[in-house]
C-alpha cells in the first residue's frame, strides 16, 4: 500500500520530521511504500475564486501550476496525511494554498475508501483548531478519517518533549494503520446522509447539464442511490433520507 504525506512546511524540521516518523512507524507495522511531498517544491498558484472549477470543471481551471501533479499522487495513494505548522493560528501558506486548490473536490468527493488524518505542529497552543479544520476538509474530500493529532515543538526541545511528541505519533500511527488496512466504506453518520441527501437533490432540482455538479453527480448515479457508494442503511436512515429529498426539493423551488 501506498501512503502519502503532503507536508506544507519550507523547513525539514517538526513537521518534516513527525510526517517522516509516523510514516517508517507504518514500515514497521506492514508492508507500506510512503512519499513525503514538500509542497514548497511545487508551483502552486493562489485560487481567484472564478469558480470555474466548480461549475464547468477542473480541467477549465485558468491557473498553470502543479496542482494536477499533487492530485495525481492523492489518487495512486492508498492513505494521505496533510501535516502543517500552526502559521498564526491556522496551516501554513503553502497548505492552505493546496487545500484551496482542491475546493472541488468538495463538491464532487473522490477519496472514498481511502484513508486521511493529518499532524500539526504547534509552539504553544491553537494546534487543536487547525486539526479540526483538517478532520473536515478530509470528510468533505470523501475519505475515511483518522482523527489527527497536534503535537507542541517549542524550541529548545527538551527530552521530556520529544518522548511526549514520540509517544503521540506512535499512537496515531497506528490508528492510521488499522483503518488504512480495512479499506471500509462505513455506514454514514446521519448528519453525513443528510447533507448528502439535502446536496445532491438540491442539485438534480436546481441545475442542468450544464454544470459539472450535476453532470458528475448523474454519472456516478448519486441522484438515485441512498448515499456515495453502495451502504445498507437501517429502516430509521432510509426513511431520514427520503424526509430530507422531499425537504430539499420544497426549498429548491421557493427559491
Amino acid at each position: 500500500m501506498k501512503v502519502t504525506a503532503f507536508v506544507g512546511s519550507a523547513r525539514k524540521k517538526h513537521t518534516y520530521h513527525a510526517s517522516e516518523q509516523f510514516l517508517k512507524n507504518l514500515q514497521l507495522l506492514g508492508d507500506i511504500e510512503y512519499e513525503i511531498v514538500p509542497l514548497s517544491d511545487y508551483n502552486l498558484q493562489a485560487c481567484k475564486g472564478c469558480k470555474l472549477c466548480t461549475d464547468k470543471g477542473e480541467e477549465f481551471c485558468p491557473l498553470n501550476d502543479d496542482r494536477d501533479k499533487l492530485i495525481e499522487k492523492m489518487k495512486n495513494s492508498d492513505g494521505v496525511i496533510f501535516a502543517s505548522p500552526n502559521y498564526f493560528f491556522q496551516v501554513s501558506a503553502f497548505m492552505k494554498l493546496f487545500l484551496d486548490r482542491l475546493g472541488f473536490f468538495g463538491h464532487r468527493p473522490l477519496f472514498f475508501g481511502k484513508t486521511f488524518t493529518c499532524i500539526v505542529s504547534q509552539g504553544i497552543h491553537g494546534g487543536k483548531d487547525i486539526v479540526k479544520y483538517f478532520n473536515f476538509i478530509g470528510g468533505a474530500l470523501g475519505f475515511n478519517v483518522v482523527k489527527g493529532c497536534h503535537i507542541t515543538t517549542l524550541e529548545p526541545m527538551t527530552e521530556k518533549g520529544q518522548n511526549k511528541i514520540d509517544k503521540i505519533i506512535n499512537k496515531q500511527s497506528k490508528q492510521f494503520y488499522s483503518t488504512l488496512v480495512k479499506k471500509e466504506y462505513p455506514v454514514p453518520s446521519l448528519p453525513k446522509l443528510i447533507i448528502f441527501r439535502m446536496s445532491r437533490t438540491s442539485m438534480k432540482t436546481m441545475l442542468n447539464e450544464k454544470y459539472k455538479d450535476y453532470t458528475y453527480f448523474k454519472e456516478k448515479g448519486w441522484f438515485e442511490s441512498d448515499y456515495y457508494y453502495p451502504v445498507k442503511l437501517n429502516l430509521f436512515k432510509k426513511i431520514t433520507g427520503i424526509f430530507f429529498d422531499k425537504i430539499a426539493i420544497k426549498m429548491a423551488n421557493r427559491r
